[in-house]
């Protein structure tokens, strides 16, 4: 059944809802969830993504709440779950998965022609970033700082990356969000390095100190250490789309 009050707990969910035209059902989002800013302006907001004001969900009485398997946390779902709300928990790792994520987003009532224009703009971002794939470059992705944190081959970020001809130089690791060194990282010596605003808020200042830092890798070298737009590199939705057809590029500081 069409849900008519969905609360959601996924900063990128809720943005997704919102370019599906589904955004007079969202009656409550997190703190995180900032886009589109305007619209979201008059909604209720309950809490963090890691630490909900279950008590505040439970009052909006949602029909659904949307989770996910990394951003929130399992024993929030289990507790509203106890409180006999419906919760459900999705987790796309590929770019391929956010096609159907935003399928099934859809079918919480989106008209076909706002999800047919949503996913065949996600399919053609596919194939153009197939069709002009560059000659692949060793990449590394910070994700935090003290210390510092990369992404392995089981993340969404990863696919993404590989898919713009970026080959992630941690790809191997074990973990999903695997802790280096500066002495790792430089001696995987990327030829790109790149500081996405978020989760961590990386700055230029950030950038500036990692070319001194890590002076004889290739990306110190040729001025390939970045600043980059973090949703882009994160969050799946619309912005998987533009991150195919613009690729990550540097934000300006």
């Amino acid at each position: 059944a069409r849900p008519r009050r969905i609360v959601s707990l996924v900063p990128s969910v809720t943005e997704t809802l919102f370019a599906l035209e589904l955004g007079e059902q969202v009656v409550g989002v997190t703190e995180w969830c900032i886009h589109p800013a305007d619209a979201l302006a008059p909604i209720a907001r309950v809490g963090g993504t890691k630490n909900p004001d279950l008590e505040a969900i439970e009052a909006l009485r949602p029909d659904l709440v949307i989770a996910n398997l990394e951003e929130n946390r399992e024993i929030d779902v289990r507790r509203m779950r106890e409180r006999n709300l419906s919760v459900w928990v999705d987790f796309p790792t590929t770019v391929a998965q956010v096609i159907e994520h935003v399928q099934w987003l859809a079918a919480l009532g989106a008209a076909r022609a706002t999800a047919n224009a949503l996913v065949g703009a996600l399919r053609d971002g596919l194939q153009e970033a197939a069709r002009r794939r560059p000659a692949r470059r060793s990449c590394f992705l910070a994700v935090w700082k003290d210390p510092w944190m990369t992404i392995s081959s089981a993340t969404y970020a990863h696919d993404l990356l590989d898919r713009l001809g970026l080959a992630n130089v941690f790809g191997g690791a074990s973990e999903r969000y695997p802790r280096v060194s500066l002495e790792q990282i430089e001696a995987h010596d990327p030829e790109v390095i790149l500081l996405p605003d978020e989760p961590y808020a990386f700055t230029t200042g950030d950038g500036d100190s990692l070319r001194e830092r890590l002076a004889r890798t290739r990306a110190a070298r040729a001025g390939e250490i970045h600043v980059i737009d973090g949703t882009l590199a994160f969050w799946h939705g619309p912005r998987t789309a533009r991150a195919l057809l613009e690729g990550l590029t540097p934000t300006a500081q």
